[in-house]
């Protein structure tokens, strides 16, 4: 793809699952790859990988319900690898639960991860990427934004808000050269939805009906997800902005 090619790019949650793929994607497409994840270990596990690969990638810990810690990690960012030109906002958690079975202590949890996070990341990138009259927003959400989940009540509420939230900021920085869209996971085999799965009653129903609610049959996989991301991030997508698509296997058919 064109234009992600030496171009610094911070994928959040890029320890393992959909950013990890995603991470490795970018370093096949010759960008400087930023591993941001809570885990420093996973993370240096896929920048290791990524230069194995012959790529180029560093790995930083980072909370990204922390706005300090995310203003130093994209300070520590720029100053190993140099400014930023892409970001994509993968990180997120869930726990599987009736929304009255839920209490505050865990929307507070959710919401910090999965809306704050990418609310943090965003706005301590922006300034740079403004000034720079250049940059790509990738924020990964869920088709639970456009259609809900049951016993994800609060996660589709934040995913929806990302939803809200990147389309407003592609309208205010969208003459400054700044692109923000979304990609939207349906069910996809990840540590998430592992965790999600031992959570319920029977995980084997569980994950049977997410089977069957597909279209295409199957779980998505995070190599489904790398592909649309990394297309939205380059230049083969300038002229694309405040876009929401789906990857999901067909369980959601929107336009």
């Amino acid at each position: 793809m064109r234009g992600l090619d030496d171009k610094v790019a911070i994928i959040t949650g890029g320890g393992g699952g959909i950013g990890g793929a995603t991470c490795k994607r970018f370093g096949e497409e010759g960008a400087k790859v930023a591993v941001w994840d809570i885990n420093m270990d996973s993370a240096e596990a896929t920048a290791s990988a990524i230069a194995q690969a012959g790529g180029t990638a560093q790995a930083f810990a980072c909370d990204i319900a922390d706005y300090a810690a995310v203003q130093a990690a994209v300070a520590a960012t720029e100053s190993a690898l140099g400014p930023i030109g892409v970001l994509v906002n993968n990180a997120g958690w869930d726990v599987f639960k009736p929304f009255l079975k839920t209490d505050p202590a865990l929307w507070e949890k959710i919401i910090a991860i999965n809306l704050m996070g990418a609310i943090h990341t965003q706005h301590a990138v922006l300034p740079g990427m403004a000034e720079r009259g250049a940059g790509r927003v990738v924020n990964v959400a869920s088709d639970a934004a456009r259609v809900g989940s049951s016993g994800e009540s609060v996660y589709s509420a934040c995913k929806a808000g990302i939803v809200g939230l990147s389309k407003t900021l592609a309208r205010e920085h969208a003459r400054q050269g700044i692109t923000f869209n979304v990609v939207c996971p349906g069910p996809t085999q990840t540590a998430l939805l592992e965790d999600v799965l031992n959570e319920s009653s029977n995980p084997e129903k569980l994950s049977e009906a997410f089977r069957r609610a597909v279209p295409m049959g199957r779980l998505g996989q995070p190599d489904d997800l790398q592909g649309a991301i990394a297309f939205l991030a380059s230049d083969d997508a300038s002229y694309i902005t405040g876009q929401v698509i789906s990857v999901s296997g067909g369980l959601t058919m929107n336009g």
